[in-house]
């Protein structure tokens, strides 16, 4: 009886040993397969090749174009909450908050290596780091003046004539031409906008300048965040961390010009503290989205999105909300909604090519990838192996 006991203790231990041995080898090979994941996308952020390719497996189209969609509605009702019931009347000032927060956070993520790299000088013009931050300091600075001083209908009209302007541009410049069809489709979203707001159509002559003012940097603006991105292998954050100390620079030399005086004199209350820094924070991200959503797509798409937004606004009041905008500017809001879907439908060819004649992807990069997958399958080959069943991940 001893003896049986003996031998029991002997195969049990035998077997207790290698289960131990067993589950201290997968443990092991999930340790590093975790550790080569990490290389990889350290090794990613430190190259513009591998930082462009990984924004682009994050965050495609979509994504962008919904993150942007969500940070921008927050913001126009934020910004209009901050420059009226707060009475913080500088709306220059404002937007240097803005861009301070941006290069505060972009330098902390830069202490910690989890920035992207830019790519050589060689590739960029430093003229066009600079005039890129210029026209930034301008399209935001007077979007912020003209929601000030006009409704947010108006504020939503003026964005109309921003698309026109990229057109022409675009072919002046770029030689880039636009198919009838997508004229057709554009002509119809910016009629329907136009009488989907034109119900809300406040403004004063200092307030309407400011806003034609605005169109022509917005659009400027648009441009070089697409190109840059599309063309020179940036990304969003690193051409944000290039381009912000110029953008400041330019917004100081603004504010004696747009700004009335009596800034330092404001009342800095908890609440009004705790909207002004919501509304930075809103505009890093408004800043962050709006580059993904450029550099995934185009300059033209993306003042699309912003007419989509408000149509959606008129449209989830009137259905949430019960607010009456008049049949009119719903029949706009619906008309401008069906160009927009048409206008989508439109891009899908072009997106399918820009798909298929992406970069390659890095020899390191799927060298890892196919090591990662190689020990991953081994692992599941080795937890199912025992019942004979077969699963797909």
């Amino acid at each position: 009886m001893l003896c049986s006991r003996s031998l029991i203790c002997l195969f049990v231990g035998k077997d207790l040993r290698k289960l131990l041995k067993r589950k201290d080898s997968d443990a092991g090979e999930r340790a590093k397969s975790l550790e080569d994941l990490r290389a990889s996308l350290f090794s990613d952020l430190h190259s513009s090749e591998g930082a462009k390719r990984l924004q682009q497996r994050i965050c495609g189209p979509t994504v962008a174009l919904t993150f942007n969609f969500m940070v921008s509605v927050g913001i126009i009702l934020m910004n209009k909450l901050v420059l009226g019931k707060v009475g913080f009347n500088y709306p220059i000032f404002l937007t240097f908050i803005h861009y301070v927060l941006s290069w505060f956070l972009m330098a902390i993520l830069n202490v910690f290596s989890l920035l992207p790299a830019s790519p050589s000088t060689k590739s960029t013009s430093a003229s066009s780091l600079i005039a890129l931050g210029i026209v930034m300091s301008l399209s935001n600075g007077l979007a912020n003046v003209s929601l000030k001083y006009n409704s947010v209908g108006f504020y939503q009209m003026a964005k109309i004539a921003v698309t026109p302007t990229i057109v022409l541009a675009e072919f002046v410049f770029f030689s880039k031409r636009v198919t009838s069809q997508k004229v057709l489709a554009l002509t119809v979203v910016s009629i329907g906008v136009a009488v989907a707001t034109v119900t809300d159509l406040q403004f004063n002559l200092f307030g309407a300048c400011m806003a034609l003012a605005w169109i022509v940097p917005s659009a400027i603006n648009k441009i070089l965040w697409s190109n840059l991105q599309q063309q020179d292998n940036w990304t969003a954050l690193s051409l944000m961390w290039k381009t912000t100390p110029i953008t400041l620079l330019f917004l100081l030399a603004l504010m004696p010009w747009l700004d009335p005086p009596g800034v330092l004199s404001f009342k800095w209350d908890f609440n009004s503290s705790a909207a002004i820094f919501s509304s930075a924070a809103l505009g890093f991200l408004l800043q962050w989205s709006g580059a993904l959503a450029l550099g995934a797509t185009s300059a033209t798409t993306h003042v699309v999105l912003g007419q989509f937004k408000t149509c959606v606004i008129l449209l989830g009041g009137f259905i949430l909300f019960h607010s009456n905008p008049g049949i009119t500017s719903i029949c706009g809001a619906i008309t401008a909604l069906v160009a927009m879907s048409v206008y989508t439908y439109l891009n899908f060819p072009d997106s399918h090519q820009q798909a298929t004649k992406g970069s390659p992807r890095h020899p390191q990069e799927m060298k890892s990838s196919q090591n990662s997958k190689t020990k991953l399958s081994k692992e599941n080959g080795e937890a199912h192996s025992g019942d004979g069943s077969e699963e797909s991940v």
